[in-house]
């Protein structure tokens, strides 16, 4: 009859302690330092797959920023300018039709960069292509998905901004080049702003149902002819202005028009402003980060 293992039986022997084998502490060591740099950069890793996407239509990214603010600027400002002679009076400050213009058409060119990079393209992560689960799947966590997602948009966006600058300089959009530059990062802060909120909204979306396009036409579309882009805000009835209070484009292009022709805004206004654009941006930004979490942890 077979005694009972006890556990004394079968304890450890203390005088003949295990080996650890060299080799598999080496593979393990070099598997932990292969998983190390995604863990730190997985952002920037997941931000380089992005900008790569964009290649397959580099030529077209390309286009736009060239053509847009050309066709925009001759439409409107070589053209429907050419027709107001009476200068603009906004608030304290007369200037061109063409210079007053010129912000809020910059502004809106990155604002509607954002609109196309921050929706379709975030609902095909989670349903048509599911790009966002194989590296959510790696030492890449949900967190650093939406931070590369951002990065990688936001490449595109100050090319945009960048060249729309440029083309408003050669028209003589800009009048005050010392402060004027700063039309650049307004503009991309601008279209963070509206932007990382409807990246947010395209992540919680199951099905798309035609979401996106009621977006642009009920929501993008009254912003940019609400929101004091062709006259000043002032110039709409009380009962309409509102469009334009609670629209990044409005906040945005005031202080793009404050930088560019120096145009007389309270310090506290100024404030609020950027205050409205940056509170948007790390909202949504905080709001987008949890619902990937919640979405690539199913």
């Amino acid at each position: 009859m077979s005694r009972p293992v006890t556990s004394a039986a079968v304890g450890t022997d203390t005088t003949h302690p295990i080996i650890p084998d060299p080799s598999v502490e080496a593979a393990r060591a070099e598997a932990l330092a292969w998983g190390a740099r995604p863990r730190r950069l997985g952002g920037w890793y997941f931000a380089e797959h992005v900008i790569r996407t964009m290649g397959a239509y580099k030529w077209t990214i390309i286009a736009g920023a060239l053509g847009q603010p050309l066709l925009y600027l001759l439409g409107l400002g070589a053209g429907l300018a050419a027709l107001i002679s009476t200068p603009v009076q906004d608030g304290d400050s007369s200037v061109r039709y063409l210079v007053f213009i010129a912000p809020a058409l910059l502004m809106t060119a990155g604002i509607s960069v954002a609109s196309e990079e921050f929706t379709y393209p975030v609902m095909a992560g989670f349903k048509w292509r599911r790009l966002y689960f194989g590296p959510n799947a790696s030492p890449i966590s949900s967190p650093q998905i939406v931070t590369g997602t951002i990065l990688g948009a936001l490449l595109r966006i100050v090319i945009v901004v960048v060249v729309y600058f440029a083309v408003l300089v050669i028209f003589g959009a800009v009048p005050n080049l010392a402060t004027g530059w700063l039309l650049m990062p307004i503009g991309a802060l601008a279209a963070l702003s509206f932007g990382l909120p409807l990246m947010a909204y395209a992540a919680s979306l199951e099905h798309d149902s035609g979401q996106f396009a009621l977006v642009q036409r009920f929501i993008f579309m009254p912003m940019f002819l609400f929101s004091g882009t062709f006259y000043p805000l002032a110039n709409l009835p009380i009962w309409l202005q509102w469009v334009g209070w609670i629209s990044p484009l409005w906040h945005a292009s005031e202080l793009g028009r404050a930088v560019s022709y120096d145009k007389p805004i309270e310090p506290w206004l100024m404030a609020v402003h950027l205050g409205y654009l940056l509170v948007l941006s790390v909202g949504a930004f905080l709001i987008a980060r949890r619902i990937f979490t919640r979405r690539l942890a199913q």
